[in-house]
């Protein structure tokens, strides 16, 4: 008999398995040109993998920030750090290279998200000192 934790995925690392071939350019380009392509993806999931350490990084901080929110009675949204935050974004944007509107888009999805993650921690924290 088999459990359920046989049959689960396992747990993705920074060196989870990535098909290489997988394409479906692979009929129509040279063998150089898949060398290539192949090698450019590879920087691209390297990139992909830092990028989700670093959000996870940055939510396990906005967690601690909602946590000292919560018992400190503070509301969980900030408009003004989110106005600066976006105009911050937005430079650091326009002198990288990066469209601002995408980088703007971007920090909105993550403030929603963390506006979220600090409601949901004051109504926990709201309960608790209701018990």
């Amino acid at each position: 008999m088999t459990s359920a934790s046989d049959h689960s995925t396992p747990p993705v690392t920074d060196h989870a398995i990535v098909d290489p071939h997988a394409s479906s350019l692979s009929k129509q380009a040279s063998q150089e040109a898949l060398t290539e392509l192949r090698s450019m993806r590879g920087t691209i999931d390297n990139i992909d993998a830092a990028l989700v350490h670093l959000l996870a990084e940055r939510f396990k901080a906005t967690q601690r920030v909602g946590v000292l929110k919560a018992k400190n009675d503070f509301p969980p949204a900030d408009p003004e750090r989110e106005k600066a935050q976006i105009q911050r974004l937005r430079a650091l944007a326009e002198a990288a290279h990066l469209d601002p509107e995408f980088a703007e888009k971007f920090l909105n999805f993550i403030i929603s998200e963390v506006i979220r993650h600090h409601e949901a921690i004051s109504e926990d924290h709201q309960r608790s000192d209701a018990s």
